[in-house]
């Protein structure tokens, strides 16, 4: 089955995703870079974990980099912190490695189910994950393995669509997929079936009460969330969430 197809059928076929970002990735950052306030809005929710002393001392983890937008947000939060950035679709990363970084800054080609196996080790004193959690077949058990990376006390910042709590954000949402998304991914990439998948993807994501008590479920304390300005409020959150502090290692 060629990737194209795998993202046919959206969210009951996540397990092609990955390969479906290969095939794009070329066109990714200059789709991005033409969304008002993407990488602003990045930052924003890097920002909103607080990190201290600008990260001196601190391990970081970007799950689901992508081509590196969160990992530039979160350096830009944190630009004296080691930062471990992964993500599952080979050809995302190689257009993020290919970029210029600090040496703190480290790559590696892994799911995040398997980052013992590619030889990540933890604890972080924080995740940023963008766009990721909504793209994995096991949204609970991932949240669970991304509070056991986690020291305790530290943060996890989810930066994700989430529309279903709001009639005005899912019409908003629509619309920009019709009259802008799914063509300008037709344009820039020759294919649109990926546009479709993440149209779909949100549509059929948590709202965010229902994701702030997965994430209570998963074992998180200190859980909320903000939204941003613009076009996208309502539409984009940061969702926060602390591994509790007495929690055992």
């Amino acid at each position: 089955m060629t990737a194209r197809n795998g993202v046919r059928g959206a969210a009951s076929r996540r397990g092609s995703v990955p390969a479906a970002f290969d095939e794009s990735a070329f066109a990714y950052d200059r789709l991005v870079g033409a969304n008002p306030g993407y990488h602003q809005h990045l930052r924003l929710s890097a920002r909103r974990m607080r990190l201290p002393g600008d990260g001196r001392g601190l391990r970081l983890l970007d799950a689901g980099c992508g081509t590196g937008a969160s990992t530039a947000a979160l350096l830009a939060a944190a630009p004296r912190a080691e930062i471990v950035a992964i993500d599952a679709s080979a050809g995302m990363l190689a257009q993020a490695q290919a970029k210029q970084w600090p040496s703190a800054v480290r790559f590696v080609h892994t799911p995040v189910e398997d980052l013992e196996k590619a030889g990540v080790r933890k604890p972080f004193d924080g995740i940023f994950a963008a766009y990721l959690i909504r793209n994995l077949d096991d949204p609970d058990g991932a949240l669970r393995q991304l509070r056991d990376l986690l020291r305790p006390g530290g943060t996890l910042a989810v930066h994700e669509y989430s529309v279903r709590d709001s009639l005005r954000a899912r019409l908003v949402w629509r619309a920009v997929c019709a009259a802008v998304i799914i063509p300008s991914g037709k344009l820039l990439s020759g294919d649109a079936d990926l546009y479709r998948y993440l149209r779909d993807s949100v549509d059929g994501f948590d709202g965010a009460a229902a994701f702030e008590r997965r994430l209570l479920d998963a074992g998180f304390t200190g859980v909320h969330h903000e939204t941003v300005r613009g076009w996208q409020r309502g539409i984009v959150h940061t969702f926060l969430a602390t591994r509790p502090p007495g929690a055992p290692q």
